[in-house]
Parts: C-alpha cells; sequence; structure tokens
C-alpha cells in the first residue's frame, strides 16, 4: 500500500502492507529506531509520536492513515546536535534509567507543553499517566517536565 506522509520535515514515500503499523514502518522501513515497541497495545506509551500535533500510539495506527499527515518523532524534536530544553531537563533531573520509556515520555510531554505550557504537576502526571516507566518512577519525569515549560512559554 504506498503511502504518503511527511516524517520530522521530510516528505516519504512508503510502500508497505496494508497491516503495516505506523511504528513498524518508522523503526523497519525508515530506520527511525527511536520510536520504541513495547506491549503493541497502546497502554505502554513507549511508541507515541506527534501526528499533526497531537500524541499518538504508532503501535496502533496504521501507516495507510499516515497518508497526507505531518509525523514528528523522538529523532525529529531537535534539529541539530544539541539536546532539547525538554531532553536536557529529564538528563538534568535524572528523569531517565533504562531509556525504553523515554522517547515516549519526551513526545507526549512536548505535546503536552506545545498545547499547555502553563500545565500543573496535576496535569503532567494526568497525561503522562498512558507512558509506564518501570525504572525510575514518575517524580523525577514530571519535575523534568514542570522545569522544562519556559522553553515552551511564547514570548
Amino acid at each position: 500500500m504506498p503511502t504518503n506522509f511527511e516524517v520530522n520535515g521530510n516528505r516519504v514515500s512508503v510502500n508497505v502492507e496494508a497491516r503495516t503499523t505506523l511504528a513498524d514502518c518508522l523503526r523497519h522501513h525508515l530506520r527511525l529506531t527511536g520510536t520504541h515497541v513495547g506491549c503493541e497495545h497502546g497502554v505502554c506509551g513507549a511508541c507515541t509520536v506527534i501526528v499533526d500535533g497531537y500524541a499518538v500510539r504508532a503501535c496502533l495506527m496504521l501507516t495507510a492513515q499516515a497518508e497526507g499527515t505531518k509525523v514528528v518523532t523522538v529523532e525529529g524534536l531537535s534539529d541539530d546536535d544539541a539536546l532539547t530544553p525538554l531532553q536536557a531537563s529529564f538528563r538534568k533531573h535524572h528523569a531517565l534509567q533504562c531509556g525504553f520509556c523515554t522517547p515516549g515520555m519526551i513526545t507526549t510531554a512536548h505535546a503536552l507543553l506545545s498545547e499547555e505550557p502553563d500545565c500543573d504537576a496535576d496535569r503532567v502526571r494526568e497525561v503522562l499517566s498512558g507512558n509506564l516507566c518501570r525504572c525510575t518512577g514518575y517524580i523525577s519525569i514530571v519535575e523534568a517536565v514542570l522545569d522544562a515549560r519556559s522553553a515552551y512559554k511564547k514570548s
């Protein structure tokens, strides 16, 4: 099934089986391995990407559904070699350990902060409740997201 969409600012054209998920397309066809696949049921959040501005579970979305959309993976959040303010905040607050959940946490947090840069801790917890971490607990993750809010506020 031919599908055309944008990934991290680049137009792509793929021809995949109709049943291919966006997560599998990103990882296996486009070699964007930052999108992790955990549960394959949309529960863990490791595969979260941003589609047209919304955090989406890539394991639940078929590649064909991405036709004409703009997809941003964790690799596309930065256009240079430097860490984004959100990534730097995760590092500063030690908000990761094994790193498996981190791309999904960061893309979810980025989508939240892009829409609600003044969100409070309760809102961060609510939005990140769909992203599972088995290593760190969530205190440092919430602190990292809250600390990065200023980078998302419009001047």
